[in-house]
This record gives C-alpha cells, structure tokens and sequence, in this order.
C-alpha cells in the first residue's frame, strides 16, 4: 500500500468515526512530530501495539480484501508488567470488502456490530490438522446458541454480536447495498503476530511504498 493512501483512509475513517460519534483516545491523533517527544510513559502503546493498523492482506487492493482496525486497549501475555487480559478494537468494514477467513488459536472475541450497515460472517469449524471441517457450527450471538451448516453466513444487524471462540474459522464483509459497518470486537489478549491462522496466505501487515510522511504511525511503525 502507497503511503498516501493508508494517510487517505484514515482521514475518511476519521470522519466517519465522527459521524457515529465514536470518539477514539487521545493518542489516535498524535503526529511522528508528537511521537518523538514521547518517553517510556507510553510504552503500553508500543507494546501492546494500540492505535492505527490499516491492512490490505497483501492483496493490493485494499477495497477489495483489506480491514481498517484501531486498537484501543490490549494487555500483552509475554511481558509480565502488562495484566490486562482483555483487549477492545473498533473497526470500520465496507461493502464487500473481506477479511480473508482465518482463526485464532488463543484468543476468544464477540464482534459487534456498532451501527451502519449490515455485516456477514462467515464460519467454519477447523479440523485438528487445520483444514475446513464440514461439521454444523455451533453459533453464540446475543444469548442464543444455535447451529449452522460449515460455510454459512450469519447477518448482523446494527446492534447485534457474535462470539467467536479458538479454531473457528471465520471471514466477515459488509452486506452489498447496506453501507459501511461500525464494528466493534472485545476480545482476550491481541496478538496479531502470533496468534492468526489464516486458511490461505496473506500478509497480515501491508507493505508500505512510503510515497509520502506518515500522518500518523500505524501500530507497525513504531520504533
């Protein structure tokens, strides 16, 4: 991804966070500039890698297969000093843009859908070699339990969640005709760099063409 379309993005989620009156912390809008003035204060941010993370999975078209995500809050389990064992990230998902289907081995999460359009989640159970298993899954949304056939999708509407627990695969994109999704997801500990098992091969963080400065740093820029 060209630098200045990652600055472009975030402009436009920005707006749009402003638009459902999602407020997002302080540090969201701190510039490198403002970055190099701050010490070890605000190491939780570094370590637990809050804030911007805009990716494409290495498709090179973020549109089309790509996610806007900020994490808010995380703890992290390999540094001793951080005990938080939640994590909370808001997410803006478009129309037919995919999150390409992948599970967690650790980490639980509810997605939520927080306002704006419709989203659809597909799912998957996981064999114990990884694979797509062709069992019924067993979905937990808002106090129902109820199983669906491998493969099918759930819709979420404005205010509704699902919980997705470790192995269970599953992908998500904005209802067609519906608007772009508010969505949010509370979670266990977030570790993106460990703790994702994509079904196909992607690049989790994108290859950036630094076309222009970063108007503010993305979760993989910090030093």
């Amino acid at each position: 991804m060209k630098r200045s379309e990652i600055n472009r993005i975030i402009e436009e989620g920005i707006a749009f966070f402003n638009k459902h009156k999602f407020m997002l912390p302080p540090f969201a809008f701190w510039t490198p500039d403002m970055w190099a003035s701050k010490g070890k204060e605000y190491d939780e941010i570094r370590d637990n890698h809050l804030g911007w993370d805009i990716t494409d999975y290495g498709s090179g078209d973020f549109f089309r297969k790509g996610l806007f995500l900020f994490t808010i809050r995380n703890g992290n389990l390999n540094m001793d000093k951080y005990k938080k064992s939640y994590a909370e990230k808001i997410m803006i998902v478009r129309e037919n843009q995919v999150t390409p289907l992948h599970f967690h081995w650790k980490k639980a999460e509810d997605i939520i859908n927080r306002g704006g359009g419709n989203l659809i989640v597909k799912l998957y159970n996981s064999t114990p070699d990884e694979n797509l298993a062709d069992t019924p899954v067993t979905v937990y949304s808002d106090g129902r339990e109820y199983e669906v056939p491998a493969g099918a999708t759930v819709t979420l509407q404005p205010g509704e969640s699902i919980t997705l627990y470790p192995g269970q695969y599953h992908s998500f994109w904005g209802e067609d005709g519906k608007g772009t999704v508010l969505v949010g997801e509370v979670s266990e500990c977030n570790d993106d760099y460990t703790d994702n098992r994509f079904y196909e091969k992607v690049g989790r963080f994108p290859a950036i063409v630094e076309d222009e400065l970063p108007r503010y740093y993305l979760v993989n820029d910090y030093k």
